[in-house]
Order: C-alpha cells, then sequence, then structure tokens
C-alpha cells in the first residue's frame, strides 16, 4: 500500500515523511508545491530512496490530485499542506483561503 502526503516538503510534513520511512517500508508519494514553506533540503537524506516520489503541485490542482489517486492508489491521504503562518495569512488571506480551505 501507499500513503500520500501533502505538504510533504514543509517542516512538519517532511518530519513526517522521514519518521514514517524509517518505522515502515511502505512508499509514500509527497505532493508539495514548494512555496516559501516547502524545502526539499528537509529530505535530502531519501535520495535514492525508492520508497518515496515527489510530486510538484498543489493541493488544489484538482487534476493532478486525481491522477495520483487514480495512479496510487494510496490507503491514505495526510494533510500537511496548509498556509499556517498567521502574518501571511493577513497579508495573503487569497493564498490562506485557497490552500487551507478550497485545496483541502
Amino acid at each position: 500500500m501507499t500513503i500520500l502526503v501533502t505538504g510533504g516538503a514543509g517542516f512538519i510534513g517532511s518530519n513526517f515523511v522521514l519518521d514514517w520511512l524509517a518505522q515502515s517500508d511502505e512508499p509514500v508519494i509527497k505532493l508539495d508545491a514548494l512555496t516559501y514553506a516547502g524545502n526539499l533540503e528537509n529530505l535530502v537524506t531519501l535520495t535514492g530512496d525508492t520508497r518515496h516520489t515527489f510530486v510538484k503541485g498543489s493541493i488544489d490542482d484538482f487534476d493532478l490530485v486525481a491522477q495520483l489517486l487514480a495512479k496510487h492508489q494510496p490507503r491514505a491521504v495526510v494533510n500537511f499542506a496548509a498556509e499556517s503562518h498567521v502574518d501571511r495569512s493577513i497579508h495573503g488571506p487569497e493564498d490562506f483561503v485557497q490552500t487551507n480551505i478550497v485545496g483541502t
């Protein structure tokens, strides 16, 4: 089985992925838009590890998420994709609403 982790390159999402793969051989598909919070360096220790696949994209890209679900048929989706910085939600409420409400 496979799990899909959205926001998989952010601080919390990447630590979840690292912990998951330290305890399980279950493959992980990581989806992240790599905005201000996403950083592939968080996952550099997984280079060459065939249990994970990174997909650059947004949770609010309906077609992409539908393709990932159809192709990988994950048993679970773990959502860490969020605009969680309070100052950013005040200065850019559209991004906050799009990711945290519409995308989810």
